[in-house]
């Protein structure tokens, strides 16, 4: 397999061009020390997630990991796919290191220090949950609009604050806001969606005045006042005439970072040449729009998540980027922040949802070799009856914070690269049952692990989804005996089970350094625009 070294990696990366950086060791290792733009795609599930991150299989792709032969594992094991232009870091992240290279922690570190340069640029007004709680106190007139999803939103929330993702708050603001003089609060759980929340709503010159919670929902519980739980309120609906409005500010958005449109037949152009240039379809609406009809080939995207984590929906650098809604109210929000990150090819569809052939639901997910298994699937009422009939070892693919959340009673935790070794404990006579969140990750470990240990094992069709859709029990909590996986992924600080406070501060620490770091390694090429509608500089650090 070919290598590359780090000297000429750097290089790579300056040069601006079309780069697939992966790094393949767990999500846990990656998070404690990494390359600034490598994207997190551990070896396990290299077939579940690839061909979304980088369709195009001319795609120039680098492998590292810390030295360890994982990289040649995920080169070798992409080749029967078509992937041909695949190359290993020589020396792994060590080298890359020793070469006088930053190396960044943390996780989604492309936005997360974007959302800081933002803030160290533009001076976006922030307010300290003191100071929040004493405007609440005193009954000022406020608004508070969380730009995190549903999802995050659910599990904590300021009291009385209101749902509104990223892309949806220009887009809302309008309906939410009561008058001009009302002040809008914009938080998320720290700090990067705060801050791009609250610039967004001042480049898109609203007249209200507005902030960002410092620190978000940690700031606030940090300052010792109590979060709800269990909330699901939302922004109001878009009326006609919030519509109207955000119409008008999205287009002075558009012509003053120059976001450019394309119809149609500019799309088919780029799908043409989609084998020369990488192209990501990303539609930017709320996943239940998303469902209910949307481009044939596109991604759900919801604008704000990709701003917040762009690393996990696109995994190639300077692919071609098409972005999609309704409105074009929360693509032109989407599409000003993209370029100011310093995406140089982003465009906003025109047209694209007016069409009759909209595909409806969920697309179905390309897991690469999945058409090709062949062991033996249960649905829920046949693996119920298997687990009750007689002597069953449930073993469970999740992570460890999907397997919290809730896994079948009694099933173990596993990975692709111990299943193996925790078979040669199983007798003869017991039966295995495989399962993991949506049954593909089981179906691709089955055929694979099955056929090395000479041992038939039977897969959950649909996975824990399907169990809990049937009615049946699941259990939640961790596996305590999961050993050598309890690293698999990165906890958010208030995902941890200890040493929460803590954790919450080193995070808050860390995103803001952020900023000095990225100067440091020098190959982020983030824009600033000044209040008139000229861009007067890009602000490049590349050495």
């Amino acid at each position: 397999m070919k290598t590359i070294s780090a000297d000429e990696l750097q290089e790579r990366i300056i040069a601006g061009r079309e780069l697939a950086l992966i790094d393949v060791r767990t999500t846990g290792e990656f998070a404690k020390a990494h390359l600034l733009f490598a994207v997190s795609v551990p070896l396990d599930k290299l077939e579940l997630v690839f061909d979304q991150l980088v369709p195009r299989l001319g795609t120039p792709i680098v492998f590292c990991d810390e030295g360890s032969g994982l990289a040649d594992q995920a080169a070798e094991r992409l080749l029967p796919f078509g992937y041909n232009n695949l190359e290993i870091l020589q020396g792994g992240i060590q080298a890359w290191k020793e070469a006088g290279y930053e190396i960044f922690s943390g996780i989604n570190v492309p936005s997360k220090a974007f959302g800081e340069f933002v803030e160290h640029e533009y001076s976006t007004p922030h307010v300290s949950a003191n100071e929040l709680k004493a405007k609440i106190d005193a009954g000022e007139k406020l608004v508070i609009l969380d730009s995190r999803p549903m999802s995050e939103f659910n599990k904590m929330n300021i009291p009385g604050a209101s749902c509104c993702p990223g892309a949806e708050l220009v887009y809302r603001v309008t309906d939410a806001s009561i008058d001009t003089k009302t002040l809008v609060v914009v938080n998320c759980a720290g700090r990067t969606r705060s801050i791009i929340g609250c610039q967004s709503l001042i480049n898109a010159g609203i007249p209200n005045p507005v902030v960002a919670l410092k620190d978000g929902t940690m700031g606030w519980h940090l300052a010792g006042f109590e979060l709800e739980k269990g909330q699901v309120r939302s922004a109001p609906n878009v009326s006609k005439t919030g519509l109207q409005r955000s119409k008008e500010m999205a287009d002075a958005v558009r012509t003053k970072y120059g976001v450019r449109r394309i119809g149609l037949s500019k799309l088919q152009l780029f799908q043409d040449q989609s084998q020369e240039r990488s192209l990501f379809l990303l539609d930017v609406r709320s996943p239940e729009e998303f469902e209910s009809g949307h481009l044939p080939g596109s991604q759900s995207a919801p604008g704000g998540q990709l701003v917040q984590a762009t690393d996990e929906f696109v995994g190639v650098r300077n692919a071609r980027l098409v972005l999609i809604d309704d409105t074009g109210v929360r693509a032109a929000m989407t599409a000003s922040w993209l370029i100011q990150m310093g995406w140089d090819e982003v465009y906003v569809l025109e047209g694209g949802l007016e069409n009759d052939d909209l595909e409806i639901g969920k697309p179905p997910r390309k897991v690469l070799g999945l058409e090709e298994t062949r062991s033996p699937k249960l649905s829920a009422e046949q693996a119920n009856q298997m687990i009750t009939g007689g002597s069953v070892s449930i073993f469970d693919l999740a992570d460890s914070l999907e397997f919290r959340e809730g896994h079948l009673p009694g099933a173990k935790r596993t990975s692709r690269s111990i299943l193996a070794k925790q078979l040669e404990n199983q007798t003869e006579e017991s039966q295995v049952l495989l399962t993991s969140p949506d049954g593909a990750f089981a179906s691709l470990t089955a055929e694979d692990v099955g056929h090395k240990a000479g041992k038939t094992i039977s897969v959950l069709d649909g996975g824990v989804e399907a169990w809990r859709l049937a009615g049946y029990t699941l259990e939640q909590g961790d596996d305590l005996d999961a050993g050598e996986l309890s690293e698999d992924v990165w906890y958010k600080p208030y995902q941890r089970t200890d040493a929460i406070d803590e954790a919450m501060k080193a995070y808050l620490t860390w995103e803001v350094a952020l900023v000095e770091q990225i100067e440091r390694d020098g190959t982020t090429n983030f824009k600033r625009f000044d209040s008139s509608n000229e861009k007067v500089r890009e602000e490049s650090n590349t050495k």
